[in-house]
């Protein structure tokens, strides 16, 4: 049978551009994938150590079968009616627009992390970054950490909104928004949704720096999500 391969980030050059095919045995799993590729050498061990798999737009663990046609992604750390709004989009995130919108007669409390881009990073001077995203997955997990952060923390609602593209020094990378009774749960699922994004959410960023351009680090997956084949 046969799999599509796909990476993005850092390890987007493991395959070929827009992905490629790659051979297995019926009934393989996720980690026969793996093992074939270290096997290969199209795999280094060391990167198994960071890296998660996505099947079909949704992690996967090792033992997953996989079936002829499936999407599999490497994917390296993450560098994520009624006013609901999740978004990828490739133009400025307009956030007083965005605020507005969410608001509403019951709320006490709108609670807003606006990511913007930076001049610098660790004393680099910063031209500009590019993000870039396993799209359709990147949606689905958005999707996800609203529908958890309104069960999780009881705020009515979350907008999260991620540019994608070139973004130039002073522009808004990622917008998120929550609308809630009480202050106090806004803040903690405001926090939550951002940290947890940062973490699973397969969007990367280029840094371009007067002195040169690399991936910025990501955060580490969660140890349910990451680590090397057994």
């Amino acid at each position: 049978m046969r799999v599509r391969l796909l990476s993005f980030g850092p390890l987007k050059t493991l395959f070929a551009e827009g992905g490629e095919l790659f051979e297995l045995h019926a009934g393989d799993s996720v980690e026969g994938l793996l093992e074939s590729l270290l096997e290969t050498g199209r795999l280094q061990p060391s990167v198994l150590e960071c890296m998660a798999v996505a099947v079909n737009h949704e992690y996967a663990d090792r033992s997953q079968i996989l079936h002829e046609g499936d999407e599999v992604a490497i994917l390296p750390p993450v560098s994520g009616g009624s006013g609901a709004r999740v978004e990828l989009v490739r133009v400025p995130i307009d956030v007083a627009a965005i605020q507005a919108e969410i608001k509403a007669g019951g709320d006490g409390a709108v609670c807003v992390f606006d990511g913007i881009v930076r001049d610098n990073t660790r004393r680099r001077a910063t031209l500009h970054l590019d993000y870039e995203a396993y799209e359709e997955m990147a949606l689905r997990q958005m999707a996800g950490l609203r529908s958890s952060a309104i069960e999780k923390f009881g705020v009515r609602e979350v907008a999260i909104v991620h540019r994608l593209g070139r973004l130039m020094v002073g522009e808004t990378s990622v917008l998120i928004v929550v609308a809630s009774a009480h202050r106090g749960a806004a803040f903690e699922a405001c926090r939550w949704v951002i940290d947890t994004l940062k973490k699973t959410v397969p969007i990367w960023k280029r840094e371009q720096f007067v002195d040169g351009a690399v991936w910025a680090d990501g955060e580490p997956f969660p140890e349910d999500l990451a680590g090397s084949v057994k």
